[in-house]
């Protein structure tokens, strides 16, 4: 029985597959050979051609959006690599990642239970120190590099000049943090005065006038930079020590 059930399976005619509708395109898409039965999925790579060109193969359709492609991971590439936004956050008044770096030593001060005046002054007078001190004898000994005769006294200058305004800039960096945590103790905002812009331009220009002395052999005309430079710098930091007192005074 089990082989005439099977004799007459095998004897029976195969019926041919029907055809389904998304395998079939309209005869009015037969020019697009990349049209995709799934509209939903091809849209977006359909849109960036004009209505009103015609295509005439698919190589169009592939170097077209091909180019797209280029441009689109250029511009991502730009924004990865952008210094802006850290920029943008460390230029915020009373921005929350300085707040939250310093605050634990912010307690720790508030915690020493120090005279008010010394947390009010301490910073301003410190800085006022390495300002005239070590800024102003540096800055004095660049000038006696660039216009002294006397051989020996032009050495001795060479050699202490940028070990002051090494240790000028150092400590005004460090100073910076004393500022900062100075204003966090009065709950002042850290970044919204004249004295904190000034003092960033100040430690910037600093930055770039340590690199300057590494070009002197190869431009010596860059000594003439560095010394107006240096100058202006100076009077920068005369000014941000003004604006410095002006906040002192004002809380």
């Amino acid at each position: 029985m089990a082989a005439i059930t099977a004799f007459s399976a095998l004897s029976s005619p195969i019926s041919p597959p029907t055809s389904s509708p998304l395998l079939s395109s309209p005869p009015s898409l037969s020019r697009f050979p990349n049209v995709s039965p799934f509209p939903s999925l091809s849209t977006s790579r359909r849109r960036k051609i004009p209505a009103c060109s015609s295509i005439n193969n698919g190589d169009d359709v592939v170097e077209e959006t091909r180019s797209d492609d280029e441009e689109e991971s250029r511009e991502t590439l730009l924004l990865s690599v952008s210094p802006l936004p850290l920029l943008l956050v460390a230029t915020l008044p009373g921005a929350g990642t300085v707040r939250s770096v310093i605050g634990p030593f912010v307690e720790i001060v508030k915690s020493l239970n120090l005279p008010d005046w010394l947390v009010h002054w301490g910073h301003p007078g410190n800085m006022a120190v390495v300002l005239f001190a070590m800024g102003g004898y540096g800055t004095y000994l660049g000038f006696r590099i660039r216009y002294s005769d006397d051989i020996e006294e032009k050495a001795k200058a060479k050699d202490l000049h940028p070990k002051l305004l090494a240790g000028m800039f150092f400590f005004f960096s460090l100073g910076a943090t004393g500022g900062i945590t100075s204003l966090l103790t009065s709950e002042k905002p850290i970044f919204e005065s004249p004295h904190a812009v000034t003092g960033f331009i100040g430690l910037a220009l600093l930055t770039i006038q340590t690199v300057l002395p590494t070009l002197f052999k190869d431009k010596p005309e860059l000594r003439g930079v560095h010394g107006i430079l240096g100058s202006g710098i100076m009077a920068l930091f005369l000014v941000h020590a003004a604006f410095g007192l002006q906040l002192g005074l004002s809380y």
